[in-house]
């Protein structure tokens, strides 16, 4: 079952990718200009503090938390000795990183550029690194802890959990001007692929061990 979701969410990136064309849709145009001002679209909707609570959650998939968090439970997984959970934490962060950057070489799609952007970047557009890597952290990390804890508690919690941070993620990245909103889906879409890939591999130690 995990195998023929991984599939559809790929196909899914493939007609996103296959759509797009590197190029923006008008659909991305008017998406992203609804979260702006529109007396001076430079400028995202609503009060300034909202925009700043959009820059702390968008750092939320940034390099540098999303660097800190895997540290830290590498360090834990370490000093627990579960180095099987470890290192597949690691190359599932590490890969998905390397996956995601490839394909945005591949498809070279420039940033937005019919709006101001929010906050600084320095790679392609599409697919979203911020949705991607957020996708693939928490929603690794979420499957991991629901190994060893009550399926109907906490086994449902943290995957919530996880999914919310992904998503919240995403939107402020649109809302920052940052990336289109097919940018966004390409990048869940290549996270939630990688992570479940990740997950299946975890059933698989799991019944091994």
């Amino acid at each position: 079952m995990s195998i023929l979701v991984v599939a559809v969410v790929l196909f899914a990136f493939g007609v996103f990718a296959e759509t797009i064309g590197g190029k923006p849709l008008a659909l991305d145009r008017r998406i992203a200009l609804a979260f702006r001002n529109p007396a001076d679209p430079s400028v995202p909707a609503g009060p300034a503090w909202l925009r700043e609570a959009a820059r702390d959650v968008t750092s939320l998939g940034g390099t540098v938390v999303l660097g800190m968090i895997i540290f830290v439970v590498e360090g834990y997984l370490l000093l627990a000795r579960e180095f099987a959970a470890a290192w597949l934490i690691a190359i599932a962060v590490l890969g998905g990183l390397a996956l995601n950057n490839l394909l945005k070489l591949v498809i070279a799609r420039p940033r937005p550029a019919v709006i101001a952007h929010g906050a600084p970047h320095y790679t392609k557009s599409f697919p979203s690194g911020h949705a991607a890597m957020s996708a693939i952290t928490y929603l690794t990390i979420g499957a991991l802890l629901t190994q060893t804890h009550p399926p109907f508690v906490t086994g449902l919690f943290i995957p919530a959990v996880a999914t919310f941070l992904t998503f919240a993620v995403g939107v402020s990245r649109i809302y920052l001007g940052v990336h289109y909103p097919t940018d966004i889906l390409g990048g869940w879409c290549v996270g939630a692929a990688w992570s479940m890939l990740c997950w299946q591999v975890m059933a698989w130690l799991h019944v091994a061990h």
